[in-house]
């Protein structure tokens, strides 16, 4: 069985800023810290009062959140921490009004350290799913507004706004990415698709018109019409609808409303928690680790 981070064991492993220091140090500094006037890896100590170490031979500093999504902040790093926790270990997602509440800090704090935390969460390096022949699930979805039923023409009306369009890809056993498109044409499906799915992969849609165009882009393509059926034999797209629904749950009976701005934001967040979903002691590590590659957004 996998290890689970429980709230005990997260309080016993990161009872302290000094313990919590220390980890961002060894993400950052997996081989040791190379001090930039001794010109090579030496033993530094922790500066007492302060997020910094010295070097035991010159005395130079090395701050390790310098450049991270935790530069600047007077917030406790533990508090950050568990914001982390309480994010990867709540399926549907946390508020910010609810982070306010259990740390004590202002809303915009509380914000703040929510958006940079997903910042974390977005996927770096991207690789084509279904590389070896893999199944690959496609669908689209539409996020936010009163818009009518995406099946007719939208119209732009006094209570209707404009709804947004999220895609998702999803190899069944594997991981998911999620984007947020400005739209689900023909061209922009295939764009998307190419950059997500490598030509080998054995795709599977519904049957919205856009998709009639893989086939001739070299993709092994089948399809299922949800108007008759959900699935026929291993053809269908439950995996991906299942994806959607903890979306939508969360942005609706969570954070009640998401900007288009910020969309993609969230998208990563469900999209981080579905992929390493079999490990909450793994999904910690896996977020603390983007510290290294993910710097701070300042908008």
């Amino acid at each position: 069985m996998e290890p689970k981070l429980t709230f005990a064991a997260f309080l016993q492993k990161y009872s302290s800023d000094d313990k919590c220091l220390d980890k961002i140090k060894d993400i950052r500094f997996p081989d040791g810290i190379s001090c930039i006037k001794c010109k090579k890896v030496t033993t530094h100590y922790k500066i007492k009062g302060r997020m910094q170490y010295a070097c035991s031979y010159c005395g130079s500093h090395i701050a390790p959140l310098a450049g991270t999504v935790f530069q600047k902040s007077t917030t406790s790093l533990r508090l950050w921490f568990y914001a982390m926790f309480i994010m990867i270990n709540t399926r549907s997602g946390v508020s910010a009004k609810q982070l306010q509440r259990e740390l004590g800090v202002t809303y915009k704090t509380a914000w703040r350290m929510f958006k940079q935390i997903r910042v974390l969460m977005a996927d770096v390096d991207i690789n084509p799913l279904g590389g070896n022949g893999e199944t690959v699930e496609i669908d689209e979805t539409y996020v936010g507004g009163k818009g009518i039923n995406r099946m007719r023409t939208w119209r732009q009306g006094v209570e209707e706004k404009q709804k947004e369009p999220i895609m998702g890809f999803l190899q069944r056993d594997g991981k998911v990415y999620l984007k947020h498109v400005s739209g689900t044409g023909k061209w922009a499906v295939i764009e998307q698709v190419k950059n997500y799915i490598d030509p080998k992969a054995r795709v599977m849609t519904d049957e919205w018109v856009s998709y009639i165009q893989l086939k001739k882009h070299g993709y092994f393509h089948q399809s299922i019409n949800h108007k008759q059926m959900f699935v026929k034999g291993d053809i269908h797209t439950q995996g991906i609808e299942n994806v959607w629904s903890h979306l939508k749950r969360g942005i609706f009976g969570v954070y009640r409303h998401v900007s288009k701005k910020y969309l993609q934001a969230y998208a990563d967040e469900y999209a981080f928690r579905f992929n390493h979903r079999k490990s909450s002691e793994k999904m910690f590590d896996a977020l603390l680790s983007q510290i290294s590659s993910v710097r701070m957004v300042t908008v």
